[in-house]
């Protein structure tokens, strides 16, 4: 006994996404610093711009290499890196809390944010005088001073991004039965994480400009403290590597917020 198979479909194959190539960086980024960099040089071997107001990016790269060799680069690096480490852990804890406090209750938000948003408009160089009142001129200052610039770009992005969830989602969840520490894990926290990795990079952003503002204060060691030693004997190289310096870690610090962000972030569709 035979079975005809006339008319019967084939069997769909089972579809596997593809995967998308990774794009590698277009050159065409690079032509625009090669160019200021090398009218830099131009300007600084013809004359037009003159060693004492900025050294050439070749006496530059050389201050580099002799402060790298010293080794005062790298135990400034390692000073400066412990400060926006600790005053990062705590502002970005304080960021957290706060604004899942007022993202997650009326009550929170109304006590929560008017100070909250009132601290923010202050500027870090009003606030020096105070915290040098408060803590001295030691670390804690210098620190804390990082931790104020980390918390409040936290802050707003987990507040709006908490208050942002999508109310048809949360009431789907809740239809479905989900209690309500259930929703908050399975619907409003994943929607408010795109938002909240934003803030992260802000934070990381303005943690090196708060740190440059701290190290100008009685600082003895860090990258602050040698780029303001640098400025005293005008050398200009060794300032604009101290800046360079801060320029790569806040890149370095931003490339791996977005690894992060596109890993957390994997089931966004692209």
């Amino acid at each position: 006994m035979s079975i005809s198979t006339t008319g019967v479909l084939p069997r769909a194959e089972t579809a596997v996404p593809k995967r998308a190539p990774r794009r590698l960086p277009s050159l065409r980024r690079w032509i625009s610093p090669v160019a200021l960099v090398a009218a830099w040089q131009i300007a600084s071997s013809t004359g037009a711009l003159p060693p004492d107001k900025l050294s050439s990016p070749w006496t530059v790269l050389q201050a580099g290499a002799d402060v790298a060799r010293s080794g005062e680069l790298g135990s400034a690096f390692a000073v400066s890196l412990g400060r926006v480490g600790a005053g990062f852990a705590l502002g970005a804890l304080a960021g957290l809390l706060l604004g899942a406090v007022a993202g997650l209750s009326r009550w929170g938000e109304a006590l929560v944010d008017p100070p909250v948003q009132m601290l923010r408009t202050l500027p870090f160089l009003g606030l020096i005088p105070l915290f040098i009142l408060w803590f001295g001129i030691g670390e804690e200052t210098k620190i804390f001073l990082v931790a104020l610039g980390v918390a409040f770009p936290l802050y707003l992005n987990v507040h709006s991004g908490i208050r942002t969830a999508d109310p048809q989602l949360v009431e789907a969840a809740r239809v479905l039965g989900f209690t309500r520490a259930e929703r908050l894990w399975h619907v409003v926290l994943p929607g408010a994480l795109p938002q909240a990795l934003v803030g992260l990079r802000q934070s990381l952003g303005v943690a090196w400009l708060a740190l440059i503002v701290g190290e100008t204060v009685n600082a003895d060691a860090g990258i602050g403290y040698l780029i303001n030693n640098a400025r005293e004997f005008l050398r200009t190289d060794v300032v604009v590597v101290g800046l360079v310096v801060y320029a790569v870690l806040g890149l370095v610090t931003d490339a791996l917020v977005r690894v992060l962000e596109r890993r957390a972030l994997r089931w966004r569709a692209r």
